[in-house]
């Protein structure tokens, strides 16, 4: 394995575990996904490039348009509560509640 794909590997692991403590704010749990979608797409391209498949070359560019509707869905989340609560808590989150 190189090291670049050991590089990869750790930011991905990296952002999974930043993911797993520190989820109490939503603004850190967006900040967290999209270290994981980013070292995914890094990931993703690099595949595609030691592979050489012409069916492959778009995979990178489907992973952008999934992260781009991520973060966008993610931020209009973060607005709305920020609104409606103050606080950007994962708590407040709660679907029981009416």
């Amino acid at each position: 394995m190189s090291l670049t794909y050991l590089n990869i590997m750790l930011a991905f692991s990296t952002s999974l575990l930043g993911l797993l403590m520190y989820r109490s704010h939503l603004m850190s749990s967006l900040l967290c996904l999209e270290g994981l979608v980013l070292s995914l797409f890094v990931l993703t391209t690099l595949m595609v490039l030691t592979i050489n498949l012409t069916l492959t070359n778009l995979l990178p560019i489907i992973l952008l348009v999934f992260a781009a509707c991520e973060a966008a869905l993610g931020l209009s989340l973060l607005v709305v509560v920020s609104n409606t609560y103050g606080v950007d808590y994962v708590q407040n989150l709660n679907l029981l509640k009416c």
